[in-house]
C-alpha cells in the first residue's frame, strides 16, 4: 500500500495512554490555568495598563487553549481508535478535572467584560478590532453568569454530572454486541455492514438485531439522556432561560428567523424526496421503502458497486479536489502522507468519523472505518474538507478559529460535493449514473429528513423534559412520531430506538447536534454552485469566507462573501432545486425499471 492504513499519534504524544510526555503536558496545562486565573483577578477594567494586561492575558489564554485542544485531540484518538484502552478513558476523566479551574478563571474575566459601560467597552475594542466580535460575545455572556463561585460549582458538579453521563454513553455502546453469522459485530461495524450490504436479506436481519440490541438496554440510555438534557435544562433555569434554543442558536450564530426559513423551506419540497424513496424501494422489489434500506446501494442489470481501495480514494480525492482548489489538494496529499487518517476496518474502534484539530502542530487527524465503497470515498472527502477548514485559519487568533458547527459543515460537505460530481462524471453507463446518483441523494434525505426527525424529536423531548423525568417508552414513541413527520410518511418502516443509538443525542459540550448539519449542507450548495461557475478563480473567494467563519453571524458572512439574506427562502430553495434536479434524473433513468 502507498498510504497508511493507521494514523500516526506518537508525533502528537509519544507512547500511547502511558505517553510521558502527555502528562508533562497535562501538568504544564495545570499551572499555566494558575497563573491564567491569577492574572485574571488581577486584571483591573479602565485603568492606564487595561490594553496591555489585556493582550497578555489572550496571548496566555491562546497558549492554554492550544493546550487543551491538542491533549483533547489526542485522548479522544486513543479512546476512539481502541474502545476498551482503560487507561484512555482515565486520561479523559484528568483532562476533565482541569476545566473547571479554567472555566472559573474564564468566568472571571467575563464578568469584568460585563463590567464596561458600552461606551467604554467600545473604546477598547478600537485597540482589540481583529477579535471584537469575540469579545463582545464573551461580554455578552458574561452579563448572564452567575457570580463567580455559583460558576465554580456548576461547573465543578458537571463533571460527575452532565459530562459523566456523556461518558457513561460511550461505555455503554462499547459493550453493544450485535450477533450476525457466527460473529459478534461491534456497533460501529454492524452499522457498516447493515448500511451498506447489497444483500436486502443481511440489511434486514441485521436491523432487527440492530434493534433489538438498543430496546434491550432502554432504560439505561433513557436514564442517561434523562440526566444528561435535566442537568442541561437545569443549568439553563439556573441563569434565568427557559429557552432551550437560546444556547443552540447563539452557539451557532443564527438567529430563530434563519433557523425557521431553512426548515421552512425544507418542509415545502418533502414530496419529491419521498417520491424517490418509493422509486427506490420499487427497485428493491418493495412498495414502500424500509429504514434498513435508504442507504442500500442500488445494483441494477450487471453493474457491480466500484469499489476503490484506500490508496485510490486517496489518488481520486486529491485529483478532483486540485480541479477546485489546488491548496485543497495539497492539504489532502500531506495528511495521506502523513499518516493523519484512521481507517483500518476492525473491531473494538468507535463507530462514526471525525477530524480532530491540533492547532500547536497545525496538523489535523481524521478518524473512520474504511470500507472501499464510494460513500467511505465522499466521507473521507468530508472529512479532509474540516481539515482544509482548519489549515486555512492556522494563521489566525486562537479566538478567530473557533468556528461554530453550522458552519463547520462547509467545507466538509463541499469537499463532498466535489467527489460525488466527479464520481458522476466518471460514469460509463445508465445503471452507473442512477447507482451513483443514488449515492448523492442519500445525502440530501439525511440532511433533510433524518437530521430534520433529530430536531423534532429534540424540541419535543426538551419540551417533556422540562416538566419531569421522560419514561423509555415516551422517548421511543416521540422518536418514531418525529421520523414520520420528517420523512412525511414515506417510509413503511422506522427505527424507533434511533434515539438510543445516535451518539449525537448524548454530546454534552453542543446541544442540538443536528440542524446545523442540514444547514452546512445548504449553505454549501450554495457555495459549490459558485465554484463551479468561476472554477480555480474562485479558490481565493472561498478561502476568505472559511477564514471569517468565526469572526461574525452567520447572517453576516453570508451577506458579506455571497450577497444573500438568510432570512428569504430563496436561499435556501436554491440550494434544494439542484438535489430537486438529480432526483428528476434519477426518476427519468430509473423509469423503465419499475414498469
Amino acid at each position: 500500500m502507498k498510504y497508511a492504513l493507521n494514523w500516526d499519534l506518537d508525533s502528537i504524544f509519544a507512547g500511547g495512554s502511558n505517553s510521558p510526555a502527555l502528562q508533562a503536558e497535562l501538568q504544564h496545562l495545570q499551572t499555566q490555568i494558575h497563573q491564567y486565573h491569577q492574572a485574571v483577578v488581577a486584571f483591573t477594567p479602565n485603568t492606564n495598563t487595561e490594553e496591555a494586561d489585556l493582550k497578555a492575558l489572550l496571548a496566555l489564554a491562546e497558549e492554554i487553549e492550544k493546550n487543551i485542544a491538542e491533549c483533547g485531540a489526542f485522548i479522544e484518538a486513543l479512546n476512539s481508535a481502541d474502545i476498551h484502552d482503560q487507561k484512555a478513558k482515565l486520561l479523559t476523566g484528568q483532562l476533565y478535572s482541569q476545566m473547571p479551574a479554567w472555566q472559573l478563571a474564564q468566568t472571571g474575566l467575563k464578568k469584568k467584560f460585563a463590567s464596561y459601560t458600552a461606551t467604554a467597552w467600545h473604546a477598547l475594542m478600537q485597540d482589540f478590532a481583529p477579535v471584537a466580535f469575540r469579545l463582545s460575545e464573551m461580554r455578552r455572556d458574561g452579563q448572564e453568569l452567575l457570580d463567580e463561585n455559583a460558576e465554580n460549582i456548576i461547573n465543578t458538579l458537571n463533571l460527575d454530572g452532565q459530562s459523566a453521563w456523556s461518558q457513561h454513553y460511550d461505555t455503554i455502546v462499547a459493550g453493544i454486541q450485535i450477533p450476525f453469522q457466527d460473529q459478534q459485530l461491534s456497533a460501529g461495524q454492524a452499522f457498516n455492514m447493515m448500511m451498506a450490504s447489497p444483500d436486502a436479506k443481511v440489511r434486514q436481519e441485521l436491523f432487527a438485531k440492530w434493534e433489538q440490541a438498543w430496546s434491550a438496554q432502554a432504560a439505561v440510555f433513557a436514564d442517561t439522556l434523562n440526566h444528561l438534557d435535566g442537568f442541561r435544562l437545569n443549568n439553563y433555569r439556573l441563569h434565568g432561560v427557559d429557552d432551550f434554543m437560546k444556547e443552540p442558536l447563539e452557539y451557532n450564530r443564527i438567529d430563530q428567523e434563519t433557523l425557521t426559513a431553512m426548515w421552512d423551506t425544507v418542509a415545502r419540497n418533502k414530496q419529491p424526496l419521498v417520491d424517490f424513496l418509493t422509486r427506490k424501494a420499487q427497485l428493491f422489489g418493495k412498495e414502500k421503502m424500509e429504514w434498513q434500506d435508504q442507504d442500500a446501494p442500488v445494483l441494477l442489470g450487471n453493474f457491480k458497486e466500484r469499489r476503490y481501495t484506500f490508496d485510490e480514494a486517496a489518488d481520486f480525492i486529491v485529483a478532483n479536489f486540485n480541479k477546485f482548489s489546488p491548496k485543497m489538494a495539497t492539504l489532502a496529499q500531506r495528511a495521506f502522507d502523513n499518516a493523519w487518517i484512521e481507517a483500518e476496518d476492525r473491531p473494538g474502534k468507535r463507530p462514526g468519523g471525525y477530524c480532530t484539530s491540533l492547532p500547536k502542530l497545525q496538523e489535523s487527524r481524521i478518524f473512520m472505518t474504511y470500507g472501499e465503497s464510494v460513500n467511505e470515498v465522499a466521507t473521507l472527502a468530508h472529512e479532509l474538507g474540516h481539515a482544509f477548514h482548519s489549515d486555512v485559519m492556522w494563521d489566525l487568533p486562537s479566538l478567530n478559529q473557533d468556528y461554530a458547527m453550522n458552519v463547520a459543515e462547509t467545507a466538509s460537505t463541499f469537499a463532498e460535493l466535489i467527489v460525488a460530481d466527479a464520481t458522476l462524471r466518471e460514469a460509463q453507463t445508465d445503471e452507473e449514473r442512477i447507482n451513483l446518483l443514488d449515492v448523492k441523494i442519500q445525502n440530501a434525505v439525511a440532511m433533510f429528513m433524518n437530521i430534520h426527525a433529530r430536531f423534532i424529536f429534540e424540541q419535543n423531548f426538551y419540551a417533556a423534559r422540562q416538566k419531569g423525568l421522560v419514561a423509555a417508552d415516551d422517548i421511543t414513541r416521540m422518536m418514531v412520531a418525529a421520523q414520520q413527520e420528517a420523512y412525511a410518511n414515506g417510509l413503511a418502516t422506522y427505527h424507533p430506538h434511533f434515539w438510543a443509538a445516535k451518539l449525537h443525542f448524548f454530546i454534552d459540550d453542543v446541544p442540538f447536534y443536528n440542524f446545523p448539519y442540514t444547514f452546512g449542507y445548504l449553505f454549501s450548495l450554495g457555495i459549490y454552485a459558485r465554484a463551479q461557475q468561476h472554477g480555480p478563480g474562485f479558490e481565493d473567494q472561498y478561502i476568505a469566507l472559511l477564514r471569517d467563519t468565526a469572526s461574525m453571524t452567520t447572517e453576516d458572512l453570508a451577506q458579506k462573501h455571497l450577497g444573500v439574506d438568510l432570512h428569504q427562502a430563496d436561499f435556501w430553495q436554491a440550494g434544494i432545486d439542484m438535489v430537486l434536479h438529480d432526483i428528476q434524473t434519477f426518476m427519468q433513468l430509473t423509469e423503465k425499471y419499475v414498469q
